[in-house]
């Protein structure tokens, strides 16, 4: 059976995970409330944990059945959530990345079409996607992708008719209401708005990205004579 109290319900997901669902029916809460659990149950450090997920409005726990159990991981999960009350706040404080980007052409080649899906200009576009801090809500695929809010733009932005088989890395684009930056290249179905030439992942690294749930990205335009001045510099070097 579900363990449903308050703003959070607990079930088991299989035969190896959990799953926390906050359910207050406020974006901000909820997403303010699955992070901050994940923080504390990760500081727990309970044997046979080996994957903490966060996402938007949910948090998927999973475990080793040889060092764990279901039980044990909703208990912990509980006791975590009842520890933080009713306005969890995180443990880790939010850093700030600014990120420079050549709009359009070759490094954004879909920049008009959003333009006039949106009907605004293509410097109307650039401008409201770099003119906010935009906050990084979860980490998605490939390789820890920085999922973001999108741009105040006045409507959703559709995905592809049809997906690209390969986006380079450093693409910025959205989708919807959200924006990402691509890590690596991969196969992909938003629109591309431009590209940024840092190096956004460094697969030595530990952690794997530099940014996490919380943070913010500052996109900054540049132009193409500017690229080389930053091409390799790593993301991390854009915390400020």
């Amino acid at each position: 059976m579900p363990d449903t109290d308050g703003d959070l319900v607990i079930v088991d997901c299989g035969d190896s995970a959990v799953v926390a669902r906050a359910v207050s029916g406020d974006a901000q809460r909820d997403w303010q409330l699955v992070h901050a659990l994940a923080d504390a149950f990760d500081a727990v450090r309970l044997d046979g944990v080996h994957g903490i997920v966060p996402t938007y409005d949910a948090l998927l726990v999973e475990f080793d059945c040889a060092g764990t159990d279901h039980e044990t991981v909703r208990r912990v999960l509980r006791r975590e959530a009842d520890r933080l009350g009713e306005n969890p706040e995180r443990a880790v404080a939010a850093r700030r990345f600014v990120v420079p980007v050549v709009y359009g052409g070759e490094h954004g080649p879909d920049l008009p079409v959003v333009a006039e899906q949106l009907g605004l200009t293509e410097q109307e576009v650039v401008e409201l996607h770099s003119g906010a801090d935009l906050t990084v809500r979860c980490l998605g695929a490939p390789a820890g992708a920085p999922m973001m809010d999108g741009p105040a733009f006045p409507k959703p932005v559709p995905r592809l008719a049809s997906p690209r088989t390969r986006v380079l890395p450093g693409s910025v684009a959205v989708a919807g209401r959200q924006a990402v930056i691509c890590p690596m290249p991969s196969p992909g179905g938003w629109p591309l708005l431009g590209r940024t030439p840092l190096s956004v992942l460094d697969l030595d690294a530990d952690p794997l990205t530099p940014y996490r749930p919380g943070d913010t990205f500052r996109f900054r335009p540049i132009t193409p004579d500017e690229w080389d001045d930053h091409v390799g510099v790593p993301l991390a070097a854009a915390h400020g």
